[in-house]
């Protein structure tokens, strides 16, 4: 896949293989910010899912590796073939798309629990 440059940001890909098995494409990608400190992984996205003809919300980054002297970040990213994949197989779905745990919270359990108990008793 070609790169893609920005007015400081320049983005290119490399070590692309598709998995057929979990329905996803895999790549190492490397972000060339001279300028900048540091890219937003929503704006890492955004431009992949430019190149890739896909949407953001399927793209998955993860193993942001910033390069001693900075200026360079190297990253592993997974794009899915779907959303009903990604649901599937990706644990990090729920902190990406901002879903909520439907489970109550811990102490909230052991409370009912600890009550429960005080009745049976």
């Amino acid at each position: 896949l070609a790169g893609i440059t920005n007015n400081t940001v320049t983005i290119w890909t490399r070590k692309f293989m598709t998995n057929r098995l979990l329905q996803w494409k895999q790549m190492v990608f490397h972000v060339l910010h001279s300028g900048e400190v540091i890219v937003a992984k929503a704006e890492i996205r955004e431009k992949l899912g430019e190149i890739c003809k896909t949407t953001r919300d399927i793209i998955f980054a993860c193993g942001f590796i910033p390069h001693f002297g900075g200026g360079k970040t190297g990253s592993f990213h997974i794009i899915y073939d779907s959303l009903d994949y990604a649901k599937k197989n990706e644990p990090k779905l729920a902190r990406q798309t901002d879903l909520q745990n439907k489970a109550c919270m811990r102490r909230q359990r052991s409370q009912e629990n600890s009550e429960r108990n005080s009745r049976t008793k």
